[in-house]
C-alpha cells in the first residue's frame, strides 16, 4: 500500500495545486476542494466514476470521440496557428478531403467547446516537437472547466515503408524496422532455428521508450488478423497467415507496449480489426462498398484461423479493440460456431454487431477494456446501417457496445442520438468511465501530462535501439532461392567481378530515386565493385517493388497479383483494362538476359507487401529474395555471407491466376477465409495453392533457405 501513497511529481501550467493531508494535488476544476477524480490515491475506476459524475452532457459527446488533429507545424498559413505556431487553427470546410466527413475546426475551438479530449496524430515531425504540441495540447485541456487531459493515438510509426494516409502515417523519425511482415519474417525464422519470438519483444520494448517519451499514449496497432485471402490491401501491416504465431506476437506486443497492467508509463493498444479482416470476398477492401462483405464458407475457420490472436490480446490485457467495417455474409458463409456454441450472423459490421462486441468478445473472451470503432464508420464506411440517419448510426454502434467512434467530430448527431432517447445515459456514462479509467490509469490527470521534449529527442536517437531494427531488417532477408549455391557472394567469387544494382517500381520516377539510393547504400558497405552498365557485369541485383490497387477505392476488376505490366484484364462488368504492377518489364529481361549470356548471375529481391505471383520474375533469378519493405544495406550483408540468412515467410505465395480465379458468381476455386498453408485441403483435383520455382521449392508459409 505504502507505494500506491508516493507523492507523484505535479506541474500545472494554468490550474493550482493544493495540499492536503500535507499531499499535493491539482485543482484542476479550481472549486480549492479535493473531488475524488484529483485524488491519485484513489483507483483508476473511482476517480472515472466521480469524474463522470460531475459532467454535462458535452463534456461526455465530446470525450466519445476522437478526430485527426494536424500539429500547427503542418499547417501552411502560419496566421492559421496559435500557441507560437504549435496548435493548428484553421478550419476545414465538410467535404475538402477524405476525413472532413464534417467541418473540423480548429486545434482550441475543438477542444474547449466540442469536449473532444481523443486525437489522432498522423503528423510525423521531429520526436522534441511532438512532445512540444502534445504538452500544448494538455496546456489548453487543463484550462477547461473540469481540466480534463487528452490522449494522443497514432498509428504505428516504427516500421520502414512508403507513405499511406491512414494506414502508415509516418516513419522514419522513431527507430525505423522492418515492415509488420518483415517482424514476422524474422521471428519466425528465430523459431524455425529453434528459438523464440523474442525479437517482437524487443521491438514493442524499444517502441515503448520512444512513444512514452514523446507523449504518444496509444496505439492503433496492431493487427491481429490472420491472412487468409491474397487480394486483401491490408496484408502489408499483419504478421501473416498463422494464427498461433500472431497469436504469440500480439501477446508480446500488448506486454511490451502497456506492461503487465495499464499504469502511468504504458502504451495503451488498441487491437484491430476484431474479429478479423483476412476473410475479404475476394480481397476488395471495406474501405469502399465492394468490400463490404466477411466470408466464412468454411466450417469451423472463424473459430480456427481469425479469432486465436483476438483471444490472445484479451488475455493480455489490450487497452481497447478496433472492430471491423466489413459485414459477415449470411449467404456466402456456412455457421460458424465459437466454444459450441452457433453464432448468428447479423448483417451489418462489427462496429454495430452486438453479438460479437457483447456476446463473444466481453462474454466468451473475457475483454474488459473499451470499443474504439474503426474511422468513418457513421459516414463513409457505414456497412450494413446505410439507410439509417447519422444520428441512428451513432446510436446503433453505441447501443452495440462502441465505445469511442473513431475519426470524427460530429458531437451534434450524438448529441441528437442521445436527446431523441435512442441511447441512455446509463450507457453514455458507461462508455465514459471505461475512456476516462483509461486516462487515470496512464497517469494523464497526475505526473504524465507533460513531457519533456529534450527528454523526448535524447531517447529517440538512442543508436542501441537504431541498431537493433538494424539488426531486425538483417534477419527478415528470406532466401527463397540460391540455384547452385550462388550465394553468398563472397570476395573469393566476385574476384573484383562488377555488380550492377538496379530498382525497379510501379512509378518510374521512383525508380530512379530507388536505384539511387540502393547504389549508395551498396557502396557504403563497400563489398561489391559497382558499375551502371549491365552490359559490363558479371552480376546483377535488381529490387523490385510492385504495387498494386489502392486503399480507398475498389480496383475494375480483382487485385493484380502478378509482376505485371500493360496486362490486360476483364473488369467485374466485362469490360476490359490494363494494369500495370511493375514497370520495366522488358528491361528486367534484358538485364538478367544480358547477365546471363556472358554467364553471370542475377538476384532478385521482391519487396513483399502482397503475396505476389512471381511466375513472370522467378525463372529470370538465380537467387529469389523476399524482403518486407528491409532496407537495402541490410540484404546486401546477407548476400555477401556477411550475415547468415534467417527469415522465412510468413505467408504462402500462390503458384497462379488459377489458384486465385473468381468464377461469374463470385466464388473463389481458394477458400477466402482459409491461410496459404491450408488452402490445398480445399483445393480442386490437380491444383495446388503454392508456388513451386525451377529448383523445386514451395513457397509456403515458413519456407525459407539458410547458407
Amino acid at each position: 500500500m505504502e507505494q500506491k501513497h508516493k507523492q507523484p511529481n505535479l506541474e500545472v501550467r494554468v490550474k493550482n495545486i493544493i495540499e492536503v493531508d500535507g499531499l499535493k494535488f491539482k485543482d484542476l476544476n479550481g472549486n480549492g476542494k479535493l473531488d475524488p477524480y484529483k485524488d491519485w490515491r484513489l483507483s483508476p475506476k473511482e476517480r472515472a466514476e466521480n469524474l463522470v459524475s460531475l459532467m454535462n452532457i458535452d463534456e461526455k459527446v465530446g470525450m466519445m470521440l476522437i478526430n485527426t488533429r494536424q500539429m500547427g507545424l503542418s499547417q501552411k498559413d502560419k496566421s492559421k496557428t496559435s500557441h507560437e505556431g504549435v496548435l493548428d487553427e484553421g478550419i476545414v470546410e465538410k467535404g475538402e478531403n477524405i476525413f472532413a466527413a464534417s467541418k473540423i475546426w480548429g486545434t482550441t475551438h475543438t477542444i474547449e467547446n466540442m469536449h473532444l479530449r481523443h486525437f489522432i496524430l498522423r503528423d510525423n515531425w521531429s520526436p522534441a516537437e511532438m512532445a512540444e504540441w502534445v504538452n500544448t495540447m494538455n496546456e489548453v485541456c487543463e484550462g477547461t472547466r473540469l481540466g480534463i487531459p487528452c490522449l494522443i493515438a497514432s498509428n504505428s510509426r516504427n516500421e520502414n515503408t512508403e507513405f499511406i494516409f491512414g494506414m502508415n502515417d509516418a516513419a522514419g523519425i522513431f527507430s525505423t524496422w522492418p515492415g509488420t511482415l518483415g517482424l514476422a519474417a524474422a521471428a519466425k525464422g528465430e523459431i524455425k532455428k529453434g528459438g523464440d519470438a523474442s525479437l517482437i519483444s524487443q521491438f514493442a520494448e524499444i517502441a515503448h521508450d520512444e512513444w512514452d517519451a514523446v507523449g504518444l499514449r496509444k496505439g492503433y496497432m496492431y493487427m491481429a488478423d490472420t491472412v487468409t485471402d491474397p487480394r486483401w490491401q491490408r496484408i502489408y501491416g499483419t504478421f501473416g497467415e498463422d494464427p498461433e504465431f500472431i497469436s504469440d506476437a500480439i501477446g508480446r506486443l500488448i506486454d511490451g507496449f502497456q506492461g503487465e497492467e495499464l499504469g502511468n508509463h504504458s502504451i495503451a493498444m488498441t487491437t484491430k480489426h476484431f474479429p478479423g479482416g483476412g476473410a475479404r470476398e475476394n480481397g476488395f477492401d471495406p474501405h469502399y462498398e465492394e468490400g463490404k462483405w466477411n466470408l466464412y464458407p468454411t466450417p469451423g475457420s472463424l473459430e480456427k484461423y481469425h479469432l486465436p490472436p483476438f483471444q490472445a490480446a484479451a488475455d493480455h490485457g489490450t487497452s481497447s479493440f478496433m472492430p471491423y467495417y466489413s459485414i459477415p455474409s449470411i449467404k456466402k458463409s456456412v455457421v460458424q460456431e465459437f466454444q459450441g456454441e452457433d453464432i448468428p450472423f447479423e448483417e451489418v459490421g462489427f462496429t454495430f454487431n452486438h453479438y460479437f462486441l457483447n456476446h463473444i468478445l466481453r462474454g466468451k473472451l473475457g475483454f474488459k477494456g473499451y470499443i474504439n470503432s474503426d474511422s468513418g464508420v457513421t459516414n463513409k464506411m457505414s456497412w450494413g446501417v446505410e439507410t439509417l440517419s447519422e444520428a441512428e448510426r451513432f446510436a446503433r454502434a453505441i447501443n452495440a457496445g462502441t465505445d469511442l467512434v473513431s475519426d470524427t467530430n460530429d458531437v451534434e448527431n450524438l448529441k441528437k442520438a442521445i436527446e431523441n432517447g435512442w441511447i441512455s445515459e446509463k450507457r453514455i456514462n458507461e462508455a465514459n468511465v471505461r475512456l476516462l479509467t483509461e486516462m487515470f490509469a496512464l497517469g494523464l490527470f497526475d505526473d504524465r501530462t507533460y513531457v519533456s521534449p529534450d527528454h523526448a529527442a535524447e531517447v529517440v536517437s538512442n543508436s542501441a535501439n537504431w541498431d537493433a531494427a538494424y539488426e531486425a531488417h538483417k534477419k527478415s532477408v528470406t532466401v527463397l532461392k540460391n540455384h547452385n549455391q550462388t550465394l553468398p557472394l563472397t570476395t573469393e567469387k566476385l574476384d573484383n567481378k562488377k555488380v550492377y544494382i538496379e530498382v525497379f517500381h510501379k512509378e518510374p520516377e521512383r525508380s530512379a530515386y530507388y536505384t539511387e539510393k540502393a547504389r549508395k547504400e551498396c557502396q557504403e558497405l563497400g563489398q561489391f565493385t559497382l558499375t551502371d552498365n549491365y552490359e559490363e557485369a558479371d552480376t546483377a541485383i535488381l529490387f523490385l517493388s510492385p504495387k498494386s490497387g489502392a486503399y480507398f477505392n475498389a480496383t475494375p476488376g480483382l487485385l493484380e497479383l502478378e509482376i505485371c505490366e500493360n496486362k490486360t484484364l476483364t473488369a467485374l462488368d466485362g469490360s476490359t483494362y490494363q494494369e500495370t504492377t511493375l514497370t520495366g518489364m522488358d528491361h528486367l529481361k534484358e538485364v538478367a538476359d544480358s547477365i546471363h549470356i556472358r554467364g553471370g548471375k542475377v538476384i532478385i529481391s521482391v519487396n513483399v507487401i502482397l503475396p505476389w505471383i512471381l511466375r513472370n520474375v522467378e525463372p529470370l533469378a538465380d537467387v529469389m529474395i523476399a524482403g518486407y519493405d528491409t532496407y537495402y544495406k541490410a540484404q546486401y550483408e546477407v548476400m555477401a555471407g556477411n550475415s547468415r540468412p534467417v527469415g522465412v515467410l510468413p505467408l504462402t505465395l500462390p503458384a497462379s491466376e488459377e489458384v486465385i480465379a473468381v468464377d461469374e458468381d463470385g466464388n473463389c476455386v481458394s477458400r477466402n477465409d482459409v491461410p496459404g498453408y491450408d488452402k490445398d485441403q480445399y483445393m480442386p483435383e490437380g491444383l495446388q495453392y503454392a508456388y513451386k520455382d525451377s529448383d523445386g521449392n514451395v513457397y509456403k508459409l515458413g519456407h525459407g533457405l539458410t547458407f
